[in-house]
């Protein structure tokens, strides 16, 4: 499966569809070239390992008490670094993010989320390396 975006629930994006279409593409192409006997090298590629489920910060009657950071919103798999603001209070309050390492926040406030408590979600990159592949089938 694909999945492209943030985009709203029944929201269909010219540039989120195009996005899709390319990658499909890309994947069908693979399966072509895959399937004619073509050698891919080995590679080294980047991926984002997902850590945790952050909630939103709430009270002792687990009703939400901070919102997004306006400079997290719309940040995701960009880098958040330690003292970096990730909530602001109803009063104001910027709540920091607090970590040893450098992750990549995704799905920040996605409204399909939400009843899941869940604010965002924090992967770090890491890189893998894929031997080279052949199909043993001509």
């Amino acid at each position: 499966g694909v999945e492209v975006g943030p985009q709203p629930q029944g929201v269909v994006r010219a540039d989120i569809l195009d996005k899709m279409r390319k990658i499909v593409k890309h994947g069908l192409d693979f399966v072509q070239l895959f399937n004619e006997g073509k050698q891919f090298p080995p590679c080294t590629i980047e991926v984002f390992k997902i850590m945790e489920k952050i909630d939103y910060p709430r009270n002792k009657n687990d009703e939400v008490i901070a919102i997004i950071h306006p400079k997290l919103q719309d940040q995701d798999w960009q880098p958040l670094n330690n003292g970096d603001p990730l909530f602001l209070t109803l009063d104001g309050e910027v709540i920091a993010y607090k970590g040893d390492c450098t992750v990549y926040p995704t799905f920040i406030n996605e409204a399909a989320y939400y009843e899941k408590k869940q604010a965002f979600v924090k992967t770090v990159k890491m890189k893998l390396n894929a031997k080279h592949i052949r199909s043993s089938v001509l």
